[in-house]
């Protein structure tokens, strides 16, 4: 498990670490300057930016993979932490420098370049600079400018004539937008990056990328994208966040020799890959649990695996009431995703003519009611309407009675214990009463808005889209079931942490793709039936387990082209067997 760290967290780590005198800083300037010598050891340095086809492999484009055949957004390797020796001179790197200790960070890091010798110069966008950095800097023969020196027309003239940029305008201790003169700087520089494409240099940011949320991966104004970011310490928030992670690129963590705390192990060194180029708020409410990110060791602990002593029904039973004469299809997704997931049955139970349809995918399914141990609720039902159709009602009573076993409401015709589902699509506006941690609300951004909608918040998909941490965790207050918001990067909120997971390339946003992803989770809901209703903070595990299973499945189908949705389904017994070493 990777936790991220809240910049309050970072503050109390650094306190008594700096008042014994450790050298944070000079760690921090180092391991910045070796990560610049290895992209510019690495591709050309012609006084135009390095050529992307010539990059090593820790920096992604958008939307590639690795050779793995895994998106850049779950790459993990650890980072090279030799030393590059020997001059890159002809190479050119702009810092951007603001006031603060990130700012001296960037200025000691670019005294280690200079004398390495490269031309590095440091525009300070503030009449203050780090005193000590700032004459470490200059006594290494730097070049400094102040933006009341220059305009910043020619700030992006000296960026584009560079090999590197470095932005080192704020850390963690930022609050909101970027002020003037920074702000305006950093929309003139991502502006003119937009406009380069592939002319713009290489772009690292230093421990964040400038003006975003730290703690809750908000953008609430300019952020130049980076290509990588280059963080000390812990992991932030905002860094594995959605829509602040996109601007981050790779994210290398750095030990700078912070204590080590339960969940963080194994992240000195380390390469988190995410994607640049896409768009994103801040502060974390510790009360809430920690931001945390689900690794494939983590997925094997929670699976459920069978003993020799296991059976059918021992193993668990999914139940799944999805599909209509309009939208056949989902039915057959979402049982396909429940089968190869690995249950001791799936029940299906629908219309006829649907059910037909999903034997004819599925034979192994048993179209008829028993015993049940999940549901799966919703895809590819309609939301309740004054056009549904014979198909839709029928339904739609049989979701409503398996919503009375979630929520313990029993009605006259259902009977047994208190079970965990997935409810997704059209169960979704089915809701009548407060839900149990076990029930996973399992919509995208539209999905969510409406549901807060009807629960008297003022939001929209954009809202929802611009400050996901928030919303996802309102939604959890305000109906108690576990929150799953799909999408590029997936957040999950229950009692407790919040899960972030971005595993699935970005073909894998196709019609279908989320039944499949219901179906997995149903399967993992009912092989830990029972330790999911005493325990009111696995649901959220679970479903972070199966987002991770359904991504990594999406990659294999993909290989980087095109897919299907069922084709997601047919990869995941191979990923989970991937996963549990077999």
């Amino acid at each position: 498990m990777k936790d991220a760290w809240s910049s309050d967290e970072v503050r109390k780590a650094e306190e008594p670490m700096i008042a014994a005198g450790e050298p944070l800083m000079a760690r921090a300037a180092y391991a910045l300057a070796q990560a610049v010598l290895r992209e510019v050891a690495a591709g050309p340095t012609t006084g135009r930016a390095p050529d992307r086809a010539g990059r090593p492999a820790a920096v992604r484009l958008r939307g590639s993979l690795g050779s793995d055949g895994l998106p850049g957004t779950a790459r993990l390797r650890r980072a090279r932490t030799a030393g590059i020796r020997g001059e890159v001179r002809g190479a050119r790197a702009l810092l951007l420098v603001g006031p603060g200790n990130n700012g001296g960070d960037t200025l000691f890091a670019g005294a280690h370049l200079v004398r390495r010798g490269m031309s590095v110069t440091a525009v300070l966008a503030s009449t203050r600079a780090h005193e000590d950095g700032l004459a470490a800097f200059r006594a290494a023969g730097g070049k400094v400018l102040t933006l009341a020196d220059i305009r910043v027309p020619s700030v992006v003239q000296t960026a584009l004539a560079s090999d590197i940029v470095l932005d080192g305008l704020v850390g963690v201790g930022a609050r909101g937008a970027l002020r003037p003169p920074a702000g305006g700087l950093v929309r003139t520089l991502a502006e003119a990056r937009e406009k380069a494409g592939e002319r713009w240099p290489l772009t690292i940011a230093v421990d964040i990328p400038s003006g975003i949320g730290v703690d809750d991966g908000a953008v609430p104004g300019p952020v130049l994208a980076a290509d990588r970011t280059v963080t000390f310490g812990a992991l932030k928030p905002g860094l594995i966040l959605p829509p602040a992670a996109h601007l981050a690129g790779e994210v290398e963590l750095v030990d700078v020799g912070f204590p080590t705390v339960a969940g963080s192990e194994g992240w000195s060194g380390a390469v988190w890959g995410a994607a640049p180029g896409r768009h994103a708020m801040s502060g974390t409410d510790p009360a809430s649990g920690r931001v945390r990110r689900m690794e494939p060791a983590d997925v094997a602990e929670l699976w459920p695996v069978p003993s020799p002593h296991d059976h059918k029904y021992t193993r668990g039973v999914v139940g799944v009431i999805a599909g209509t004469s309009t939208y056949p299809g989902a039915a057959v997704l979402a049982t396909s995703g429940a089968v190869l997931a690995g249950p001791g049955m799936v029940r299906y139970l629908g219309p006829e003519a649907v059910g037909t349809r999903v034997l004819l995918a599925r034979p192994e399914v048993v179209v008829a009611g028993g015993r049940v141990q999940a549901w799966v609720l919703g895809p590819g039902v309609p939301a309740i309407g004054p056009e549904d159709g014979p198909d839709d009602d029928g339904q739609a009573r049989r979701i409503f009675g398996a919503l009375a076993a979630v929520t313990g409401v029993l009605s006259e015709d259902v009977t047994g214990g208190k079970m965990p589902a997935v409810i997704d699509a059209g169960a979704l506006t089915m809701l009548e009463h407060r839900l149990p941690a076990w029930a996973v609300l399992t919509p995208h951004a539209g999905e969510l808005a409406d549901l807060l909608q009807g629960l008297g918040h003022d939001v929209d998909r954009a809202a929802v889209e611009a400050q996901p941490l928030h919303w996802v965790r309102t939604a959890h207050q305000a109906t108690g079931a576990t929150v799953l918001l799909k999408g590029a990067i997936t957040v999950v909120a229950g009692p407790g942490d919040v899960y972030t997971q971005a595993d699935a390339p970005a073909w894998t946003s196709t019609a279908g793709a989320g039944d499949v992803l219901a179906g997995i989770l149903g399967t993992l809901l009912a092989g830990r039936s029972a330790d999911v209703v005493s325990d009111e903070t696995l649901a959220a595990r679970l479903a972070a387990a199966a987002v991770l299973v359904h991504g990594r499945a999406a990659a294999r189908a993909s290989a980087g082209g095109p897919l299907a949705a069922l084709e997601i389904a047919r990869a995941v017994p191979a990923v989970v067997a991937e996963l549990l070493g077999a």
